[in-house]
């Protein structure tokens, strides 16, 4: 009896995880199908536009996603090693999923173990503005887009060369475009 007993719960945590994993592939799609709508339904959202933005909280709300707008506006943090872009590996670049700004390129990238995807210089100077964080009781640098002024995450002086600092950045307000020849390659190796 206590075998079949553990048999059946083991059963059951197995039909479980099983219903967790397709649940997560499907929200996945459906998040990445939902971020091209709400790009599209976004004004200032360009690759090319340098133009400062300068909108208030209630026309950001508007136009971007609730999560984005938590971060991006509200300067939330999300929890730690639930980005998509935290073992993330493709060449590429990296923008603000708020306003299209370019932010970092993939070959700065690197594995901190913090648990946000990290970097250790941005694009331009302008591509990041810096101010002081004084919440929690912590001497922080908080860094924000040079274009839009989203929240993104913290600088650390922690890094590694050749810069010694890392950029701490939350995923959820990073929009990602794979480089032009990279793809191009991949797609020439798979026919």
């Amino acid at each position: 009896m206590f075998l079949r007993t553990v048999k059946c719960a083991a059963l059951i945590l197995f039909a479980f995880a099983l219903q967790q994993c397709s649940y997560s592939q499907s929200s996945s799609t459906n998040q990445k199908n939902k971020m091209e709508t709400d790009k599209k339904n976004n004004p200032v959202y360009s690759r090319s536009d340098t133009s400062k933005v300068n909108l208030s909280d209630d026309e950001w709300k508007k136009i971007l996603p609730g999560e984005i707008f938590s971060i991006a506006r509200q300067k939330g943090t999300e929890r730690a090693w639930s980005s998509k872009f935290e073992k993330f590996d493709d060449i590429g670049t990296y923008y603000c999923a708020a306003c299209g700004n370019a932010l970092f390129k993939s070959d700065t990238k690197f594995e901190s173990g913090c648990g946000w995807p990290s970097f250790y210089q941005p694009i331009s100077k302008g591509s990041i503005i810096y101010a002081p964080d004084h919440t929690y009781g912590m001497e922080r640098t908080e860094v924000m887009c040079g274009r839009c002024k989203a929240h993104l995450g913290h600088v650390f002086e922690d890094g590694p060369p050749p810069t010694g600092l890392r950029y701490c950045i939350n995923g959820v307000v990073l929009d990602f475009e794979k480089a032009k020849e990279a793809e191009k390659n991949y797609q020439s190796k798979k026919q």
